[in-house]
């Protein structure tokens, strides 16, 4: 075959078109690196990573790593890397149960419920994320009460302008006993899950997976985590003075970030809850009544499993969303990633284009994990034709 002949190919020539682009771009880009060294060179700017393992010299107020002022600068990323990895993850699963329960009353026949979630989410769409943040930061968490009149949860915890207090435990082997538990029961429900199917599969009779569920991964976990706390002598919080003293704080710009990521996120999740569930053909439910499905069987085995697929993909671009818009703690100084890395490292080190590039890596790596993990589960619940 000529020369001539194979470039009349079409899959030859998107190859070598999209081969161009490719040395193309990655000719620019060693340009611009290139570009960059000469000038940082010419300028008498450090560059490489070398900073990563220098004294970073500087305080933060609220780290779970064991970070202090002595450690290294790939310490103080760890520490922010960490702060960003718990702020997103407790949002994400809050705003999920918040926004899956505006998205059912937005359903409800009761047209004042209906009425006060459609508000809600109208308002909150249609708000900036930035607003959200202040609003809880300066005008609900700086407006608590001060420590002497704390607002009592339980008698065990306390909230004010200063945060919220907990108890914490001396000693972390019993709860790790528990996890170990919560690990076991979750691998024996899918093993009951994976036999009831087949069983089913085999005899046409149903096995209560649902029962085994709440016994394996919620009883028996619970119990294990309600021993190890009896079992543990706790470090409980106590006014002291004119502040709390013991247990572990959650700093007022912990709080306000989780609120607004919360109740911010929660608004668009409620709305492909809705759309989710009106996706689903109402001749299916009617078939699951024919069939004499309770309410609660039609929910679970008919409405929820089919809204899920419609469901997964819209809610993977929000958990993708909660941890991009964590960065806007760095408003509040939270002490995030951006905050700690960007802002401070940065000032410190003045080796802006290292530190960005790493925040650019970490934010990539991170959001492809989340979405690597929500495919891996709309795969895993897809209907599967032959």
């Amino acid at each position: 075959m000529t020369l001539a002949a194979t470039l009349r190919d079409r899959k030859v020539r998107d190859v070598l078109a999209q081969a161009a682009v490719a040395i193309g771009l990655l000719a620019l880009l060693v340009y611009f690196v290139r570009n960059a060294s000469e000038n940082m060179l010419k300028a008498g700017i450090a560059s490489g990573f070398d900073f990563l393992w220098r004294q970073a010299g500087i305080d933060v107020q609220f780290q779970l790593t064991g970070y202090t002022s002595a450690s290294s600068n790939l310490g103080l990323l760890w520490a922010g890397i960490v702060n960003t990895l718990l702020i997103s993850a407790v949002s994400i699963a809050a705003a999920t149960a918040l926004g899956f329960a505006i998205g059912v009353a937005r359903l409800s026949r009761n047209p004042l419920l209906s009425g006060i979630a459609g508000a809600y989410v109208e308002f909150a769409r249609n708000i900036p994320l930035l607003f959200f943040v202040l609003i809880w930061y300066f005008g609900v968490v700086a407006s608590l009460p001060a420590p002497r009149a704390s607002i009592g949860l339980f008698g065990i915890a306390f909230l004010n302008n200063r945060g919220l207090t907990i108890p914490l435990p001396n000693e972390a082997a019993p709860f790790g006993h528990a996890l170990l538990a919560l690990a076991a029961g979750i691998a024996l429900q899918l093993a009951v899950v994976a036999w009831a199917r087949r069983r089913q599969e085999r005899t046409g009779k149903a096995f209560p997976v649902w029962r085994s569920g709440l016994l394996l991964v919620l009883g028996i976990p619970a119990l294990a985590f309600i021993h190890a706390a009896l079992a543990t002598a706790w470090d409980v919080p106590a006014l002291r003075g004119f502040n709390y003293r013991g247990g572990f704080v959650l700093v007022p710009e912990f709080v306000a970030l989780f609120a607004a990521l919360t109740t911010y996120t929660a608004a668009f999740i409620a709305e492909i809850v809705r759309a989710g569930i009106l996706a689903v053909p109402k001749g299916q439910i009617e078939a699951a009544k024919a069939v004499g499905l309770s309410p609660s069987q039609t929910l679970r085995l008919v409405t929820i499993p089919q809204a899920l697929r419609v469901m997964v993909p819209p809610m993977t671009s929000q958990y993708l969303n909660v941890v991009k818009n964590s960065s806007f703690g760095a408003a509040i100084a939270y002490p995030d990633v951006v905050s700690l890395f960007m802002g401070s490292a940065l000032n410190n080190t003045g080796q802006a284009i290292e530190i960005i590039a790493i925040t650019l890596a970490l934010y990539l790596a991170i959001s492809l994990a989340v979405s690597a993990f929500m495919n891996w589960y709309n795969a895993r619940i897809a209907l599967v034709t032959r």
